[in-house]
Order: C-alpha cells, then sequence, then structure tokens
C-alpha cells in the first residue's frame, strides 16, 4: 500500500474535529485491538474532494474494538463508558465488540457472519470494499488498515466487496452515499 496515500489519509480525517477526538480518547477504553471505522473516515475524504464541510453527511462514527468476552453485558459496559467519554460529541459514536456480530448477524441479515479473531475482521466484510478501511493511534504513530487499498477512497469509486452476500446493503448505503457525494461513481453488484 502507499504511504502516501496512507499519509494523505491520517491528513485528511484529522481535519474532521470528531475523528481526531476519537483517535485521542479511544485508546482509555483500555483495548489494544480496535479502529475508527467505516463512513466517518470514507466521508471525511469525500467532503474535502467535494469542498464541503469536513462533517457534512456523517451520520455516525463507528469505533470497532475486539474482547473475546462475548456477553451483552460485558459490551453494554464499554458502550456506557463510550457515551461517557464522548459525551461532548454532536453525532453518536457506535462502539461495537466485533467478536459479538456473528451472535446477532444472522438474525439481522439472514446469513452467517463468520467467525472473529480480530477487530479488524469486522472491517473486512464491509459490504463496499472501498469503505473497508481502519485507523487507530498508537501514541503519536498512526496505523492505518485497508484491505482493499485506498486508491478507490480518494478516486470516488464505490466498488463491491462480495465476501458476504449482502448486495441490498451496498445498494442502499451506496445510494445514499452517491446523493450525499454526486462525484462518487458506483460499481454495480
Amino acid at each position: 500500500m502507499s504511504e502516501s496515500l496512507e499519509r494523505d489519509l491520517v491528513c485528511a480525517i484529522q481535519q474532521n474535529q470528531w475523528n481526531k477526538r476519537i483517535l485521542d480518547r479511544a485508546p482509555r477504553l483500555g483495548f489494544e485491538d480496535w479502529w475508527l471505522t467505516a463512513g466517518c473516515i470514507a466521508q471525511s475524504v469525500w467532503n474535502l474532494a467535494s469542498s464541503r464541510d469536513i462533517h457534512a453527511g456523517i451520520l455516525d462514527y463507528d469505533l470497532f474494538y475486539y474482547d473475546p468476552d462475548t456477553s451483552w453485558q460485558a459490551e453494554d459496559a464499554v458502550i456506557r463508558e463510550a457515551k461517557r467519554l464522548f459525551a461532548d460529541f454532536p453525532a453518536e459514536v457506535q462502539v461495537r465488540n466485533q467478536v459479538r456480530v456473528p451472535i446477532w448477524y444472522p438474525t439481522k441479515f439472514g446469513i452467517p457472519f463468520g467467525a472473529v479473531s480480530r477487530a479488524s475482521d469486522g472491517i473486512d466484510r464491509f459490504p463496499c470494499a472501498t469503505v473497508a478501511v481502519g485507523v487507530q493511534r498508537r501514541d503519536e504513530r498512526f496505523e492505518v488498515y485497508s484491505p482493499f487499498g485506498l486508491r478507490d477512497l480518494f478516486d470516488g469509486k464505490l466498488k463491491p466487496n462480495r465476501r458476504l452476500p449482502i448486495s441490498d446493503v451496498y445498494a442502499r448505503k451506496t445510494e445514499r452515499w452517491q446523493q450525499e457525494w454526486p462525484h462518487l461513481l458506483r460499481e454495480p453488484w
């Protein structure tokens, strides 16, 4: 992956004050394996590309973490702590333990999610490969996780990730994104 694109990504997403604050505060939740991911990353890049306010169109901020404890009580405790930690945010920070996704996914989507052994497993299975990007901060160093690369994100090309057969989710998300960011080009499922 291009180090230049990774630097460009980190620079872009930090222009969004909420991304920056989440990256600064997330380590306080105490997890080694976590990622700020999804729309708040991609949409910050798209806002800059279309000369919009950096926060425009971003519905929420997703923070994935991995904890082997699959109990609802453990995840709920983290969600409550995150609500306190991010109480000053104008948008929702959705904090989810990726090890729990296989528990509820079949009921919601009608198909199995598969086993999870790390937080990035959730990123690997996003219906749109273009937004399958995570960023985390370790002291002053940033790490970028992008299993499909970053070029399509910066080029505004929406491409499906067919790892899970959820074409309807891909269609809904990408249709909304194209309405919000008309410069985006969508590849069909």
